[in-house]
């Protein structure tokens, strides 16, 4: 799967943007596409933080297992996911914009692992990508909402 990466404008300062995209315990309240959201491992936002989040995507409800794997506290954050033979990563970063804005951009990609996975990605992968960046566009509105909410 390309790259998809969205940006949305949220009119909230970053650091509350922050506290509501590393809120994994509320985040089912605020991304109307989780469903649930269960921790694993770890206290708080770091490095090896681990949780299994329920969402229903495509007519399909899946929990998939994701990781915390980098952290620029304040400013971007990689959560990595495996499924079917296909490694996920999600990148958020925050970007100051004005002294009561900021972008918020999400970059997702899928790296296919076996030579089915390969076949899949090219050939069936490219029909969910406008799915996968509504998804992704609807996340950043319910996350711009609740921000600005505050």
């Amino acid at each position: 799967m390309n790259e998809i990466s969205v940006s949305r404008r949220i009119a909230a300062p970053s650091d509350r943007v922050w506290t509501v995209i590393t809120d994994l315990e509320r985040s089912p309240e605020v991304i109307s596409g989780i469903d649930a959201v269960e921790i694993t491992a770890g206290s708080g936002f770091a490095v090896g933080t681990t949780w299994n989040e329920t969402r229903t995507m495509f007519g399909k409800t899946v929990t998939e297992q994701m990781e915390v794997t980098s952290v620029d506290p304040g400013a971007a954050y990689v959560v990595e996911s495996d499924s079917r033979g296909t490694h996920y990563v999600s990148e958020f970063t925050l970007r100051g914009d004005g002294p009561d804005g900021c972008v918020l951009t999400m970059s997702f990609r899928g790296e296919p692992g076996g030579t089915v996975s390969k076949v899949f990605a090219s050939t069936v992968g490219k029909l969910f990508e406008s799915g996968t960046r509504k998804a992704i566009e609807q996340d950043l509105a319910d996350i711009a909402a609740a921000a600005e909410a505050h």
